[in-house]
C-alpha cells in the first residue's frame, strides 16, 4: 500500500522516521522531549542553519528526466549543513530538521529522506553528529530546513575576516563540478546518454560530498580565514575579501586546470567550464587562506593570493586584472536573483 503522509498522524509518522535517524556520541536526550539536550564539553557552541525549498533548490523532476528522491534530499540537506560546521574549523555534534510536507508527500519519500540524512553524516564523516530531534508540518511545498551544531574542539574558530596581504590563496573539495550536474539536471541529456563523467557530476549535484576532515586541519595548520563555498567562487571570494577589507587574485592557471576536467560536459551542453568553476555552487569545497610559504594542509590547492585593496581594481581579480569579459551573468547564486 502505498501510503502518503496525510493517511498517518504525526505521531505513527514520526515513529516511522525515529528509528532512522543517526545517533551520535554527543547527545545527552535524543527525540521524544520538547528540547533535546547535547553535551558541549568545549564551553562554546557553533550554530547554524539552511533551508532548501522545492522548486527552488531541488525539484522532484528535473527537465532531463532524473527524479530527486527523498534520499538524496536528505543527503544534501545534511552536506550543507555540516559543511557550513567544517568552514568554521569545527566538528558538527548534532542536527535538527524541520519538514513541510504536502499532503500527498509519500510515507516512503520522508522514510527516505531519513535514511539519505543519516546515511550522509556516517559517509561523509560525521559519525559523531546525532540527528537529536525536529519538526514536521504540513505545506504546499516540500520544505527542509536543518540547524546544526558543533564543538571548536579547543581551536579558535577560522572567521572570513582573518585575510592577510600576502597569504596564499586555497581551496579544498570540487570546483564547479556541481555546476555541472545541475546544468545536466537541467538540460535534455538524460541519463542514458551520460558519459562517465557527466555522471560524476550529475551525482555530486544529487549528493555533494564536502571535506569534513579539511575544516579542522585547516585550523591547525593556521589558515586566517575560511568559507564554505556553496554560492560560487567568485560571490564567495568577494565575500572574504569585503571581511578581510583585501583583494583576492586569483591564478588563471589553475582555473583553466580545473576547468580543463568539466570541459567534456561543457562541450555536450554548449556551456562555457571555465564559468562552472567560477561561478558554480553547491560544491561545499573550502575557500581558505594560509600565511605565505606555510604548507598547506592535505587536499587544499593553491589558486591566488592575496594583494592590497588599494592596488587592485576590484575586490577579486584574475592575475592582477579585471575578470570583466571571462564571466557572463550573475557572479553566483543568490536567493532573491534567481
Amino acid at each position: 500500500m502505498n501510503l502518503t503522509v496525510d493517511q498517518l498522524s504525526e505521531s505513527e509518522l514520526l515513529a516511522r522516521i525515529f528509528p532512522r535517524l543517526h545517533t551520535g556520541t554527543t547527545t545527552l536526550l535524543g527525540p521524544g522531549d520538547d528540547s533535546a539536550i547535547i553535551a558541549a564539553p568545549d564551553g562554546r557552541t557553533v550554530i547554524s542553519i539552511d533551508t532548501q525549498v522545492q522548486n527552488k533548490d531541488f525539484r522532484l523532476l528535473w527537465p532531463n528526466g532524473s527524479i530527486s528522491s527523498g534520499y538524496d534530499v536528505g543527503w544534501k540537506a545534511a552536506a550543507q549543513n555540516l559543511s557550513d560546521i567544517n568552514a568554521m574549523g569545527a566538528v558538527a555534534t548534532a542536527m535538527v530538521v524541520s519538514l513541510t510536507l504536502p499532503r500527498t508527500t509519500p510515507v516512503t519519500w520522508v522514510e527516505d529522506f531519513a535514511d539519505g540524512l543519516s546515511a550522509a553524516i556516517v559517509a561523509l564523516g560525521a559519525p559523531q553528529c546525532s540527528v537529536a530531534g525536529g519538526d514536521l508540518s504540513g505545506g504546499s511545498e516540500l520544505v527542509v530546513t536543518v540547524a546544526v551544531t558543533g564543538s571548536l574542539e579547543g581551536l579558535e574558530p577560522v572567521l572570513r575576516s582573518g585575510a592577510q596581504v600576502g597569504d596564499q590563496l586555497a581551496v579544498c573539495g570540487n570546483m564547479g563540478v556541481s555546476a555541472a550536474g545541475w546544468a545536466l539536471h537541467e538540460s535534455s541529456v538524460v541519463a542514458s546518454d551520460f558519459t562517465p563523467a557527466m555522471a560524476h557530476a550529475a551525482g555530486l549535484f544529487a549528493r555533494p560530498v564536502p571535506p569534513l576532515a579539511a575544516g579542522p586541519a585547516a585550523a591547525r595548520a593556521g589558515a586566517t580565514s575560511m568559507m564554505d563555498i556553496s554560492d560560487g567562487l567568485l560571490r564567495d571570494a568577494t565575500r572574504i575579501a569585503a571581511a578581510s577589507k583585501v583583494c583576492v587574485d586569483l591564478d588563471s592557471a589553475m582555473l583553466a586546470a580545473m576547468a580543463a576536467e568539466l570541459e567534456e560536459t561543457a562541450v555536450v551542453l554548449g556551456k562555457n567550464a571555465l564559468q562552472w568553476v567560477l561561478t558554480g555552487g553547491e560544491d561545499h569545497g573550502l575557500l581558505s587562506t594560509f600565511p605565505a610559504g606555510r604548507t598547506l594542509p592535505e587536499g587544499f590547492i593553491g589558486i591566488g593570493s592575496i594583494v592590497s585593496m588599494e592596488a587592485a581594481v576590484a575586490a577579486v581579480i584574475i592575475d592582477g586584472q579585471n575578470f570583466e569579459g571571462v564571466v557572463s551573468g550573475a557572479l553566483g547564486w543568490d536567493h532573491f536573483a534567481v
